[in-house]
């Protein structure tokens, strides 16, 4: 910031460019930059999609100091005609193996690219992949490494706890988390799950559970992403459900709580999604949902940090919450299927708020899985084999009258068709000679031709 003050930013020439891999983390940066920058006179911009290119534009050309972007939407404005690059003095590239996780390495080679030379390039990010080492070597020169700790440390304030689930039924996970949300009485939580479908499915069974929680992920509108975060920053909302993409490098210091439902495929993303939790100087509480079929990814974990969280017991009758096969099942696969969770009702913490069976349950079950129904019965239609028709059977012949004889039509008599003309003999159509064939003048010679010549 102080370096940038002494010079003056020029229309569609960005003099710093900031490049996030998140709509709002980028959002954040943005927000961060407002707050360093009060009492100077720079500018600053943010391109992020979702948001109205007009707006963008007319900002671009007044001249920003400070550029904080995206890849795809930068590179949409740049496409355009409505962004020169070549005014960058400083680079930032935040959450750098994020970028390479998302698939935004060959679009960062592009950035940098078009950006000139001379400039002062800053990589930030939670761990160094091969392929961010690479890309150092590449567009660096001569960098300085600084490490905050050691790769995959996680914070001392943070306690650990692990749960054990029997069963690795849907049912059962779900059950296991509302249990633990009741029991730790969490202000502010975060639930963790691998899959954008996962993330909708959680967030619903919870709301028709009668918790407060909303999903965040990549496939959700951009104003409806922003309001669900304001809402948990403002404490307006007690529990987001996140995919490890839209809460990657939030900074939110008031999350008490981070659930991680699923056990995450890489475990590298274990750090980062406890690490939502404990920040400056807080203390946090993390819990892992572990089922049978979770065993290899839990050793990855266990083995990148060193220890093994302490198990959390719940007394909890999970027999109740095994979805039940109904009769097809077997022939649809076998996959067990979530039906109104009807066996989580009698587990469900007492809060005052419904009597009798819940049919809201039913109807939000029935909506999230019904696509995947739809799909499976579809295929399932297409491998049934045809059922043969029965040939019809044969009847005997009734006693009738015979057939009255068929009666033979007159036909009219045959008109003989004129014989065709000559090629190229035209006929007389207004005498009856047309048959005859006419040579020279015929009969009728001209008069000046019978006369004799005269006579010299």
């Amino acid at each position: 910031i102080d370096r940038l003050q002494s010079g003056r930013a020029k229309a569609r020439m960005p003099r710093a460019l900031v490049i996030a891999p998140t709509r709002e983390l980028a959002d954040q940066v943005a927000a961060s930059f407002e707050k360093y920058a009060k009492g100077t006179k720079l500018s600053w911009a943010l391109l992020i999609g979702g948001a109205s290119f007009g707006d963008q534009e007319k900002k671009l050309d007044r001249g920003v100091d400070v550029l904080i972007a995206t890849p795809g939407r930068l590179l949409d404005h740049f496409e355009r005609g409505k962004l020169l690059m070549t005014g960058v003095q400083f680079l930032v590239v935040d959450e750098a193996d994020r970028m390479l996780d998302m698939g935004f390495i060959p679009d960062i080679e592009r950035i940098f690219k078009m950006t000139p030379p001379k400039k002062q390039t800053l990589f930030f990010s939670a761990t160094m992949p091969p392929e961010i080492t690479r890309l150092t070597k590449q567009f660096l020169n001569n960098p300085v490494r600084i490490e905050v700790a050691r790769p995959a440390t996680t914070n001392a304030n943070i306690t650990q706890l692990l749960v054990k689930v029997p069963t690795s039924d849907p049912k059962a996970k779900r059950l296991a988390l509302r249990a633990l949300i009741e029991k730790a009485g969490i202000e502010t939580g975060i639930v963790f799950c691998n899959r954008k479908t996962e993330v909708d499915i959680v967030a619903k069974s919870l709301k028709v559970h009668g918790y407060d929680a909303a999903p965040i992920h990549g496939d959700l509108d951009q104003t409806q992403r922003m309001k669900t975060l304001a809402d948990f920053r403002s404490g307006a909302l007690k529990i987001l459900v996140a995919s490890d993409v839209a809460a990657r490098g939030l900074d939110i210091p008031a999350v008490s709580h981070v659930f991680n439902y699923d056990v995450p495929h890489h475990a590298d993303d274990y750090v980062h999604r406890i690490g939502r939790t404990g920040r400056a100087g807080r203390t946090g509480i993390t819990y892992m949902l572990v089922t049978p079929a979770d065993d290899k990814g839990f050793d990855k974990v266990i083995k990148l940090i060193g220890s093994t969280p302490d198990e959390e017991k719940l007394d909890l009758d999970y027999s109740n919450a095994v979805t039940v096969k109904r009769e097809g099942d077997r022939k649809r696969g076998g996959r067990d299927r979530d039906r109104g969770e009807r066996g989580e009702r009698s587990e469900r913490p007492a809060r005052g708020r419904a009597r009798g069976r819940d049919r809201a349950e039913e109807a939000a079950d029935a909506c999230v899985e019904s696509i995947t129904e739809v799909a499976e019965a579809s295929a399932v239609a297409e491998e049934r084999p045809t059922r043969e028709r029965r040939p019809r059977r044969e009847r005997e012949p009734k006693a009738a009258a015979p057939p009255p004889a068929p009666v033979e039509a007159e036909r009219p008599a045959r008109v003989e068709r004129p014989e065709r003309p000559v090629r190229g003999v035209q006929p007389v159509r207004d005498r009856d000679d047309d048959d005859r064939r006419v040579v020279g003048f015929g009969a009728d010679v001209p008069a000046f031709l019978a006369r004799p010549p005269r006579s010299k």
